[in-house]
Formats: C-alpha cells, sequence, structure tokens
C-alpha cells in the first residue's frame, strides 16, 4: 500500500532541504565572522575595548 510513509520517499527530500539551508547559513555566518575577526585585526582595535565603549 502506498501512502503510508514508511517507504521513506515523502520526509528525505525535506530533511536534504533542510541540511542545505543550515549548512548554507553555516558557511555565511563562518564568512561573516572571518571578515568581522580581520576587521578587527586590521584596525588594532581589541574586543575588551568595544565592549567598555558600548556599556
Amino acid at each position: 500500500m502506498s501512502g503510508n510513509g514508511k517507504n521513506g520517499k515523502d520526509k528525505p527530500p525535506a530533511n536534504d532541504d533542510r541540511q542545505t539551508r543550515l549548512a548554507q547559513a553555516l558557511r555565511a555566518n563562518l564568512r561573516k565572522r572571518k571578515a568581522q575577526a580581520r576587521a578587527r585585526r586590521t584596525s588594532g582595535e581589541r574586543p575588551s575595548d568595544r565592549r567598555s565603549e558600548q556599556d
């Protein structure tokens, strides 16, 4: 009988899409963090200095 959900064809594509989205988000986050680290390194500003200015 088809349609009982045990054939494994209904859910895995959605899971694959989710995995793809998560992987893309992870890569984007990594790029953003690397850019922030580069900006901090080139400006000579330490993260502790930034926190004290925001308080």
